[in-house]
Protein backbone atom coordinates (compact mmCIF):
# COMPACT_ATOMS: atom_id res chain seq x y z
CA UNK A 1 0.00 0.00 0.00
CA UNK A 2 1.33 3.47 -0.83
CA UNK A 3 0.27 6.71 0.84
CA UNK A 4 0.99 9.97 -0.94
CA UNK A 5 -0.36 13.37 -1.73
CA UNK A 6 0.90 16.41 -3.62
CA UNK A 7 1.99 18.39 -0.56
CA UNK A 8 3.58 15.57 1.44
CA UNK A 9 5.13 12.91 -0.81
CA UNK A 10 5.48 9.63 1.05
CA UNK A 11 6.59 6.16 0.01
CA UNK A 12 5.55 3.38 2.36
CA UNK A 13 4.57 -0.22 1.93
CA UNK A 14 2.89 -0.76 5.28
CA UNK A 15 -0.70 -1.14 6.35
CA UNK A 16 -1.41 1.67 8.84
CA UNK A 17 -1.04 5.33 7.85
CA UNK A 18 0.86 7.23 10.55
CA UNK A 19 1.10 10.58 8.79
CA UNK A 20 -1.11 12.19 11.41
CA UNK A 21 1.61 11.62 14.02
CA UNK A 22 4.20 13.10 11.69
CA UNK A 23 1.99 16.13 10.94
CA UNK A 24 1.70 16.86 14.65
CA UNK A 25 5.48 17.21 14.80
CA UNK A 26 5.99 19.23 11.62
CA UNK A 27 2.83 21.32 11.30
CA UNK A 28 1.13 21.51 14.70
CA UNK A 29 4.24 21.96 16.83
CA UNK A 30 6.68 23.16 14.14
CA UNK A 31 9.30 21.04 15.89
CA UNK A 32 11.36 19.99 12.84
CA UNK A 33 11.50 20.43 9.07
CA UNK A 34 10.42 16.82 8.64
CA UNK A 35 9.29 13.79 10.61
CA UNK A 36 9.18 10.12 9.72
CA UNK A 37 7.15 7.82 11.95
CA UNK A 38 7.09 4.05 12.09
CA UNK A 39 5.50 1.45 14.35
CA UNK A 40 4.76 -2.23 14.70
CA UNK A 41 2.34 -4.19 16.85
CA UNK A 42 2.10 -7.95 17.29
CA UNK A 43 -1.36 -9.43 17.08
CA UNK A 44 -2.58 -12.97 16.32
CA UNK A 45 0.97 -14.28 15.94
CA UNK A 46 2.13 -11.69 13.41
CA UNK A 47 3.57 -8.19 13.32
CA UNK A 48 1.54 -5.44 11.70
CA UNK A 49 3.34 -2.27 10.64
CA UNK A 50 2.60 1.38 10.01
CA UNK A 51 4.57 4.36 8.74
CA UNK A 52 4.30 7.89 7.46
CA UNK A 53 6.49 10.82 6.47
CA UNK A 54 5.77 14.55 6.39
CA UNK A 55 7.79 17.63 5.56
CA UNK A 56 10.96 18.57 3.73
CA UNK A 57 14.53 17.61 4.57
CA UNK A 58 15.42 21.22 5.27
CA UNK A 59 13.77 24.61 5.52
CA UNK A 60 15.47 25.75 2.31
CA UNK A 61 13.35 26.49 -0.76
CA UNK A 62 13.43 23.54 -3.12
CA UNK A 63 14.47 20.98 -0.50
CA UNK A 64 13.58 17.34 -1.12
CA UNK A 65 10.63 15.78 0.66
CA UNK A 66 11.17 13.33 3.47
CA UNK A 67 10.12 9.75 2.80
CA UNK A 68 10.23 6.54 4.79
CA UNK A 69 13.56 5.87 3.07
CA UNK A 70 15.15 9.01 4.55
CA UNK A 71 18.18 8.31 6.73
CA UNK A 72 18.57 10.18 10.01
CA UNK A 73 21.43 10.76 12.42
CA UNK A 74 20.19 8.62 15.31
CA UNK A 75 22.33 10.39 17.93
CA UNK A 76 21.91 8.68 21.33
CA UNK A 77 19.65 5.98 19.90
CA UNK A 78 23.13 4.56 19.23
CA UNK A 79 23.37 3.71 22.95
CA UNK A 80 20.83 0.84 22.88
CA UNK A 81 22.75 -0.69 19.96
CA UNK A 82 25.99 -0.41 21.93
CA UNK A 83 24.31 -2.06 24.93
CA UNK A 84 22.93 -4.86 22.74
CA UNK A 85 26.41 -5.48 21.32
CA UNK A 86 27.73 -5.80 24.88
CA UNK A 87 24.96 -8.33 25.58
CA UNK A 88 26.00 -10.33 22.52
CA UNK A 89 29.69 -10.31 23.48
CA UNK A 90 28.78 -11.28 27.03
CA UNK A 91 26.64 -14.15 25.75
CA UNK A 92 29.59 -15.37 23.67
CA UNK A 93 31.98 -15.15 26.62
CA UNK A 94 34.08 -12.50 24.90
CA UNK A 95 33.45 -9.56 27.26
CA UNK A 96 31.86 -9.84 30.69
CA UNK A 97 29.67 -7.11 32.15
CA UNK A 98 31.54 -7.41 35.43
CA UNK A 99 34.95 -6.87 33.84
CA UNK A 100 36.74 -3.73 34.97
CA UNK A 101 37.37 -0.90 32.54
CA UNK A 102 41.12 -0.80 33.22
CA UNK A 103 41.43 -4.53 32.58
CA UNK A 104 39.88 -4.19 29.11
CA UNK A 105 41.35 -0.88 27.91
CA UNK A 106 44.98 0.13 28.45
CA UNK A 107 44.35 3.89 28.44
CA UNK A 108 42.14 4.08 31.57
CA UNK A 109 44.45 1.85 33.64
CA UNK A 110 45.48 3.95 36.62
CA UNK A 111 42.60 6.41 36.27
CA UNK A 112 39.85 7.02 38.82
CA UNK A 113 37.55 4.68 36.86
CA UNK A 114 40.00 1.86 36.21
CA UNK A 115 38.15 -0.45 38.61
CA UNK A 116 34.67 0.40 37.34
CA UNK A 117 32.68 -2.57 35.96
CA UNK A 118 31.43 -2.16 32.40
CA UNK A 119 27.89 -2.83 33.62
CA UNK A 120 27.89 0.41 35.60
CA UNK A 121 29.12 2.37 32.59
CA UNK A 122 26.21 0.94 30.60
CA UNK A 123 23.75 1.92 33.35
CA UNK A 124 25.00 5.52 33.81
CA UNK A 125 26.03 4.68 37.38
CA UNK A 126 29.82 4.96 37.11
CA UNK A 127 29.90 8.36 38.81
CA UNK A 128 31.03 10.19 35.67
CA UNK A 129 30.17 13.69 34.54
CA UNK A 130 27.47 13.90 31.91
CA UNK A 131 29.54 15.63 29.24
CA UNK A 132 32.87 17.28 28.50
CA UNK A 133 33.87 19.16 25.36
CA UNK A 134 36.55 16.72 24.25
CA UNK A 135 36.26 18.27 20.80
CA UNK A 136 37.24 21.75 22.02
CA UNK A 137 40.69 21.80 20.31
CA UNK A 138 38.96 21.34 16.93
CA UNK A 139 37.30 24.72 17.33
CA UNK A 140 40.76 26.29 17.06
CA UNK A 141 41.96 24.08 14.23
CA UNK A 142 43.80 21.68 16.55
CA UNK A 143 43.68 17.90 16.79
CA UNK A 144 42.48 15.31 19.30
CA UNK A 145 44.71 12.85 21.14
CA UNK A 146 42.30 9.94 21.41
CA UNK A 147 44.19 8.12 24.16
CA UNK A 148 44.40 11.29 26.25
CA UNK A 149 40.68 11.90 25.70
CA UNK A 150 39.84 8.43 27.04
CA UNK A 151 41.93 9.15 30.13
CA UNK A 152 40.10 12.46 30.57
CA UNK A 153 36.75 10.67 30.38
CA UNK A 154 37.79 8.02 32.89
CA UNK A 155 38.99 10.66 35.36
CA UNK A 156 35.85 12.79 35.04
CA UNK A 157 34.26 11.65 38.30
CA UNK A 158 31.56 13.82 39.82
CA UNK A 159 32.00 15.35 43.23
CA UNK A 160 31.21 12.76 45.89
CA UNK A 161 31.80 9.81 43.54
CA UNK A 162 35.20 8.70 44.76
CA UNK A 163 36.84 5.32 44.99
CA UNK A 164 35.34 2.01 43.92
CA UNK A 165 31.68 2.15 43.01
CA UNK A 166 29.08 0.47 45.25
CA UNK A 167 27.56 -2.74 43.93
CA UNK A 168 24.66 -0.91 42.23
CA UNK A 169 26.85 2.06 41.37
CA UNK A 170 26.71 5.72 42.21
CA UNK A 171 23.49 7.75 41.87
CA UNK A 172 22.58 7.74 38.17
CA UNK A 173 23.51 10.64 35.92
CA UNK A 174 23.08 10.24 32.18
CA UNK A 175 26.64 10.24 30.82
CA UNK A 176 27.87 10.29 27.26
CA UNK A 177 31.37 9.86 28.67
CA UNK A 178 30.47 6.48 30.14
CA UNK A 179 29.17 5.22 26.81
CA UNK A 180 32.17 6.60 24.97
CA UNK A 181 34.39 4.50 27.27
CA UNK A 182 32.08 1.50 26.95
CA UNK A 183 32.21 1.69 23.16
CA UNK A 184 36.00 1.79 23.25
CA UNK A 185 36.04 -1.29 25.49
CA UNK A 186 33.68 -3.17 23.17
CA UNK A 187 35.86 -2.30 20.18
CA UNK A 188 39.03 -3.39 21.96
CA UNK A 189 37.68 -6.78 22.97
CA UNK A 190 35.58 -7.17 19.83
CA UNK A 191 38.68 -6.98 17.67
CA UNK A 192 37.54 -4.24 15.27
CA UNK A 193 36.45 -0.62 15.09
CA UNK A 194 33.23 -0.13 17.00
CA UNK A 195 31.04 0.41 13.93
CA UNK A 196 32.22 -2.95 12.55
CA UNK A 197 31.46 -4.68 15.87
CA UNK A 198 27.98 -3.12 16.04
CA UNK A 199 27.37 -4.26 12.47
CA UNK A 200 28.54 -7.79 13.21
CA UNK A 201 26.64 -8.22 16.48
CA UNK A 202 23.41 -6.30 15.88
CA UNK A 203 22.80 -4.95 12.38
CA UNK A 204 23.83 -7.91 10.22
CA UNK A 205 22.10 -10.64 12.28
CA UNK A 206 18.87 -8.65 12.18
CA UNK A 207 19.14 -7.45 8.56
CA UNK A 208 19.11 -3.77 9.52
CA UNK A 209 20.33 -0.76 7.55
CA UNK A 210 21.81 0.91 10.61
CA UNK A 211 25.41 1.99 10.56
CA UNK A 212 28.04 4.66 10.79
CA UNK A 213 28.36 7.17 7.97
CA UNK A 214 31.25 5.24 6.45
CA UNK A 215 29.44 1.89 6.65
CA UNK A 216 26.26 3.20 5.03
CA UNK A 217 28.18 5.27 2.49
CA UNK A 218 29.85 2.06 1.32
CA UNK A 219 26.37 0.71 0.51
CA UNK A 220 25.60 3.61 -1.84
CA UNK A 221 22.93 6.31 -1.84
CA UNK A 222 23.70 7.50 1.67
CA UNK A 223 24.52 11.12 0.85
CA UNK A 224 21.34 11.60 -1.19
CA UNK A 225 19.04 10.05 1.43
CA UNK A 226 20.43 11.46 4.68
CA UNK A 227 18.69 14.39 6.39
CA UNK A 228 20.84 17.40 7.30
CA UNK A 229 21.29 18.42 10.91
CA UNK A 230 22.72 21.67 12.24
CA UNK A 231 24.52 24.61 10.68
CA UNK A 232 27.79 24.74 12.69
CA UNK A 233 30.23 27.44 11.54
CA UNK A 234 33.38 25.91 13.02
CA UNK A 235 32.60 22.66 11.20
CA UNK A 236 32.24 24.44 7.87
CA UNK A 237 28.50 25.14 7.89
CA UNK A 238 25.76 22.60 7.28
CA UNK A 239 26.40 19.19 8.85
CA UNK A 240 25.02 16.48 6.59
CA UNK A 241 26.19 12.89 6.28
CA UNK A 242 28.55 13.42 9.21
CA UNK A 243 27.64 12.71 12.83
CA UNK A 244 26.16 15.73 14.58
CA UNK A 245 27.59 14.92 18.02
CA UNK A 246 30.89 16.77 18.26
CA UNK A 247 32.62 14.31 20.59
CA UNK A 248 31.70 11.37 18.36
CA UNK A 249 32.95 13.34 15.36
CA UNK A 250 36.20 14.21 17.14
CA UNK A 251 36.85 10.71 18.45
CA UNK A 252 35.56 8.52 15.62
CA UNK A 253 35.19 10.65 12.48
CA UNK A 254 32.93 8.79 10.05
CA UNK A 255 32.89 5.77 12.37
CA UNK A 256 30.86 5.39 15.55
CA UNK A 257 31.37 6.00 19.24
CA UNK A 258 29.51 4.21 21.99
CA UNK A 259 27.23 7.17 22.66
CA UNK A 260 26.51 8.40 19.11
CA UNK A 261 27.44 7.89 15.49
CA UNK A 262 24.83 5.57 13.97
CA UNK A 263 22.47 6.53 11.16
CA UNK A 264 19.39 4.68 9.97
CA UNK A 265 15.96 4.77 8.39
CA UNK A 266 12.63 4.19 10.09
CA UNK A 267 12.25 0.62 8.83
CA UNK A 268 15.49 -0.41 10.49
CA UNK A 269 14.78 1.28 13.82
CA UNK A 270 11.33 -0.31 13.97
CA UNK A 271 12.87 -3.68 13.06
CA UNK A 272 15.35 -3.27 15.92
CA UNK A 273 12.46 -2.74 18.33
CA UNK A 274 10.63 -5.75 16.90
CA UNK A 275 13.73 -7.93 17.37
CA UNK A 276 13.99 -6.82 21.02
CA UNK A 277 10.35 -7.75 21.69
CA UNK A 278 10.82 -11.07 19.90
CA UNK A 279 13.93 -11.77 21.97
CA UNK A 280 12.10 -10.91 25.20
CA UNK A 281 9.35 -13.35 24.23
CA UNK A 282 11.82 -16.12 23.31
CA UNK A 283 11.47 -15.93 19.53
CA UNK A 284 15.05 -14.76 18.78
CA UNK A 285 17.16 -17.22 20.73
CA UNK A 286 19.59 -17.27 17.82
CA UNK A 287 20.35 -13.62 18.57
CA UNK A 288 19.53 -12.88 22.21
CA UNK A 289 17.47 -14.61 24.89
CA UNK A 290 15.33 -13.12 27.66
CA UNK A 291 18.16 -13.88 30.09
CA UNK A 292 20.63 -12.02 27.86
CA UNK A 293 18.38 -8.94 27.94
CA UNK A 294 17.67 -9.04 31.68
CA UNK A 295 20.74 -6.95 32.69
CA UNK A 296 19.75 -4.27 30.16
CA UNK A 297 16.14 -3.98 31.28
CA UNK A 298 15.98 -4.79 34.98
CA UNK A 299 14.91 -1.86 37.16
CA UNK A 300 17.83 -0.18 38.91
CA UNK A 301 17.78 2.01 41.99
CA UNK A 302 17.77 5.76 41.97
CA UNK A 303 16.02 6.64 38.73
CA UNK A 304 14.57 5.57 35.41
CA UNK A 305 17.85 4.88 33.60
CA UNK A 306 18.44 1.25 32.67
CA UNK A 307 21.53 -0.26 31.01
CA UNK A 308 21.13 0.96 27.44
CA UNK A 309 17.56 2.17 27.71
CA UNK A 310 15.39 4.50 29.76
CA UNK A 311 11.94 4.03 31.25
CA UNK A 312 8.92 6.31 31.28
CA UNK A 313 9.36 9.05 33.83
CA UNK A 314 7.73 12.28 34.97
CA UNK A 315 4.19 13.55 34.61
CA UNK A 316 4.47 13.96 30.83
CA UNK A 317 6.71 11.16 29.52
CA UNK A 318 8.17 11.46 26.03
CA UNK A 319 6.33 8.29 25.05
CA UNK A 320 2.96 9.91 25.73
CA UNK A 321 -0.03 8.77 27.76
CA UNK A 322 -0.92 5.55 25.97
CA UNK A 323 2.26 3.49 26.01
CA UNK A 324 2.17 1.25 29.09
CA UNK A 325 3.96 1.57 32.44
CA UNK A 326 6.75 -0.88 31.54
CA UNK A 327 7.65 1.01 28.36
CA UNK A 328 11.36 1.43 27.70
CA UNK A 329 13.35 3.10 24.95
CA UNK A 330 15.67 5.99 24.22
CA UNK A 331 15.80 9.56 22.93
CA UNK A 332 18.33 11.09 20.54
CA UNK A 333 19.47 14.72 20.69
CA UNK A 334 18.90 15.24 16.96
CA UNK A 335 15.17 14.54 17.43
CA UNK A 336 15.04 10.75 17.18
CA UNK A 337 13.40 8.28 19.53
CA UNK A 338 12.42 4.65 20.03
CA UNK A 339 9.85 3.45 22.58
CA UNK A 340 8.81 -0.15 23.22
CA UNK A 341 5.77 -1.26 25.24
CA UNK A 342 6.47 -4.94 25.98
CA UNK A 343 3.01 -5.59 27.44
CA UNK A 344 1.23 -4.38 24.30
CA UNK A 345 3.97 -5.74 21.98
CA UNK A 346 4.05 -2.24 20.52
CA UNK A 347 7.07 -0.50 18.99
CA UNK A 348 7.03 3.20 18.12
CA UNK A 349 9.68 5.25 16.33
CA UNK A 350 9.90 8.97 15.62
CA UNK A 351 12.78 10.26 13.48
CA UNK A 352 13.31 13.98 12.91
CA UNK A 353 16.10 16.47 12.32
CA UNK A 354 14.84 18.93 14.92
CA UNK A 355 18.38 20.44 15.25
CA UNK A 356 18.14 21.86 11.72
CA UNK A 357 19.13 24.60 11.37
CA UNK A 358 19.84 25.07 15.11
CA UNK A 359 19.83 22.94 18.24
CA UNK A 360 18.17 25.79 20.15
CA UNK A 361 14.75 24.82 18.72
CA UNK A 362 13.13 22.82 21.57
CA UNK A 363 9.54 22.29 20.42
CA UNK A 364 10.28 18.57 20.06
CA UNK A 365 9.70 18.29 23.81
CA UNK A 366 6.01 19.06 23.28
CA UNK A 367 5.77 17.23 19.98
CA UNK A 368 7.10 13.84 21.09
CA UNK A 369 4.31 12.91 23.54
CA UNK A 370 1.66 14.05 21.07
CA UNK A 371 3.23 11.99 18.29
CA UNK A 372 3.48 8.84 20.42
CA UNK A 373 -0.14 9.20 21.52
CA UNK A 374 -1.11 9.38 17.84
CA UNK A 375 1.04 6.33 17.09
CA UNK A 376 -0.61 4.33 19.88
CA UNK A 377 -4.10 5.38 18.83
CA UNK A 378 -3.48 4.35 15.23
CA UNK A 379 -1.77 1.05 16.00
CA UNK A 380 -4.06 -0.09 18.81
CA UNK A 381 -7.13 1.05 16.94
CA UNK A 382 -6.00 -0.63 13.74
CA UNK A 383 -6.00 -4.10 15.23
Amino acid sequence: MSFSDAREPVSVDTGIDLRRAARLVVHTHDAAPCAVVGAAIRRDGAWRHGAGAVGMLSRDVGADAATTATIFDLASVTKPVTALALARLSRAGVLGRDELLGDVLPEPAGTRSARTPLDLLSAHRAGLEAHLELFAPLRLGGTIDRAAALVTCANARREGCDGDAPREGFPPVYSDLGYLLLGAAIAARGGADLDHVLDREVNSPLGLDLGSARRLRDCGGFDDRVAPTEVVPFRGGLVRGVVHDENAWAMSGDGASGHAGLFGDVRSVVALGVAIVDALEGRRLDWLSPDDLEPLLRPRPGGSLLAGFDRRSGDAPSSGRLFGPRTFGHLGFTGTSLWIDPDASLVGVLLTNRVHPTRDHLAIRRARPAAYDAIAEAMLGGC
